[in-house]
């Protein structure tokens, strides 16, 4: 019986907790309704810290936030019926971008399942196409393996949400129960390390390159390999693009780093990875939004491609060696081979001066500063007042594109933002769930006034919890992105998307307990957000934009990097 521990005549909710108390849990994101009141009342008498959201998509959110900053699993509760459903779009979210996290939800009991009882729905059917695994125990004696297959599953492999609906009488019933330290799941063990044949392979192809380019992805963050990857770069000297769900693996101020490429994508990382002979991309998916048309991409260089995902190579680009495995694993054997095969450096890098040479063109022009505040200027700005140790979200719209071209991330691994599902008002809610992952730090949400209203209950959560965020809301009274869009290719003709002023953020910052400023000039935004890092409550930092304001460059969908709009 070493492999399991038993307790006697407990409920199932006592089950889920005490299971979560084994799997390390240190806070819960939720909202308690009927369905899932027994979890709530033995949570009560637990170690586990609640954090009370006012909306499920918030708590999915704020869980996605914390799983981006410590690399561990996010957990969320909902009730059933409308609880369960507003937990979608966060669930979504995290899939999209493999971010870990644990959604449970109450269910109706198992005898009142497929009557139409009060708040059912088909949580497990409707969650299954947006999770990586659903279960829903029948009795309290299962929830425990559960919970324990739901964790390895969240984070083993390429990482992603996994959701468990617990049926009332499963919540309730006394039962003896037995608690695993193992999982019971077939395949329990993804591919960590690449075929080491393969690395050779790809070590040579990389060596003999004369023009060599790194495509960094969101995989080199989820796996922590800054170091590797660094240390790859440097040793091939080797420049780095990034795609945007990989802005800030690789420090945006090392001497190799050209940005993020794609539909928003700095100038020169877009014109210089067409000119690589080989691309080790690490970690990414080659979406459309980063490298445009797939048939017009990487046409004529080698495609060395290193992801946990077997599904991905090849998946959107064919690649001429594929190496699965976790990248800082793949990292650190690539390293290790690169040095043993190459017997001297070569101290003559060409590549690197003509490389140089494109990106101090293109950074040495000005930004266009029609006013005394743009996008551009605000994030520069930002960037020289915050310390290099902060943590970073952004909403979904223009701004966050502004963010991408033109605020470097010092640090890597603290810049989070909605990607593959590009969620309006993910980045509010998922800045208080990273504060709480890491108190130590400021965190400062880059926000867009469309965006941050649709989840800007979650000020009370900051407040109440005591755990404050900054929010700079680039505030142009219009769906900004949208605009630009029915501007470009619809004539100017604005249809839903002129916001009217409204509402005054100033205000409902005061009215949820939190503090709001009103910057109109490039002097009082400095002492606005320098007062916001001193201060020990949310603040909301409301700066108004131009409208009209447009973020350039632009690869327009459905066409390539190379027909990439400059202005």
């Amino acid at each position: 019986m070493g492999d399991v521990f038993i307790l006697v005549e407990i409920t199932g909710a006592e089950a889920l907790i005490k299971a979560l108390i084994n799997e390390k849990v240190e806070g819960i994101f939720g909202l308690p309704g009927g369905a899932n009141l027994p979890m709530y009342d033995t949570l009560y008498d637990s170690e586990i810290r609640h954090i009370l959201a006012r909306h499920e998509q918030c708590a999915a959110h704020m869980a996605d936030g914390y799983a981006r900053a410590s690399r561990k699993p996010g957990v969320c509760f909902a009730t059933s019926g409308p609880g369960a459903t507003n937990l979608i779009t966060g669930i979504a979210t995290a899939f999209a971008d493999s971010s870990p996290m644990v959604a449970i939800t109450g269910q109706v009991a198992t005898n009142m399942i497929g009557k139409d009882a009060f708040q059912e729905c088909d949580t497990i059917g409707i969650a299954t196409p947006v999770t990586k695994y659903t279960y829903q125990p029948l009795t309290s004696a299962e929830v425990p393996q559960m919970i324990k297959n739901a964790f390895h599953i969240a984070t083993s492999g390429r990482p992603g949400p996994v959701l468990v609906d617990i049926p009332k009488n499963a919540q309730v019933d006394k039962m003896d129960i037995t608690f695993p330290k193992k999982v019971n799941l077939r395949k329990a063990n993804p591919i960590n390390s690449p075929d080491i044949t393969m690395v050779s392979k790809a070590a040579e192809l990389l060596l003999k390159a004369e023009r060599p380019m790194i495509m960094t992805g969101g995989g080199t963050i989820i796996s922590g390999a800054f170091r590797e990857l660094q240390a790859v770069a440097e040793f091939l000297m080797s420049p780095v693009v990034s795609t945007f769900k990989g802005k800030g693996g690789f420090s945006e101020t090392h001497y190799l780093s050209l940005g993020p490429i794609g539909m928003h994508g700095h100038i020169e990382a877009n014109k210089l990875v067409l000119e690589a002979d080989v691309l080790l991309a690490a970690g990414a998916r080659f979406s459309d939004r980063s490298v445009g048309k797939w048939d017009e991409f990487a046409n004529e260089m080698k495609i060395i491609h290193a992801d946990i995902d077997p599904s991905e190579i090849g998946k959107n680009k064919d690649a001429d060696i594929g190496l699965i495995g976790d990248i800082k694993n793949t990292l650190k054997l690539l390293l290790s081979s690169l040095e043993q095969k190459a017997k001297s450096k070569n101290e003559d890098y060409p590549w690197i001066k003509h490389v140089k040479e494109i990106r101090d063109i293109w950074r040495s022009k000005p930004l266009p500063a029609p006013r005394e505040i743009t996008g551009p200027r605000l994030l520069k700005k930002m960037r020289e007042i915050l310390p290099a140790a902060c943590l970073y979200t952004t909403e979904v719209g223009q701004h966050q594109m502004w963010a991408s071209l033109h605020f470097d991330v010092i640090e890597p691994g603290t810049f989070f933002t909605s990607t593959g599902l590009g969620t309006m008002g993910w980045g509010l809610p998922a800045a208080v769930g990273a504060k709480f992952a890491r108190p130590d730090l400021p965190v400062i949400d880059i926000a867009g006034d469309g965006s941050v209203q649709m989840t800007e209950s979650t000020l009370a959560t900051s407040v109440t919890e005591d755990l404050p965020v900054i929010t700079v809301i680039f505030n142009n009274g219009m769906l900004g992105m949208v605009a630009q869009w029915q501007r470009l290719f619809y004539e100017r003709k604005y249809m839903g998307v002129e916001l009217k002023g409204l509402p005054d953020y100033v205000k409902i910052a005061e009215a949820y307990g939190a503090e709001g400023i009103r910057a109109q000039s490039m002097n009082e935004f400095e002492k606005a957000l320098k007062s916001a890092l001193n201060s020990n409550i949310a603040t909301i930092i409301d700066v108004p934009i131009n409208p009209e304001e447009d973020v350039f460059p632009f690869v327009v969908p459905n066409t390539a990097l190379k027909d990439m709009v400059i202005a």
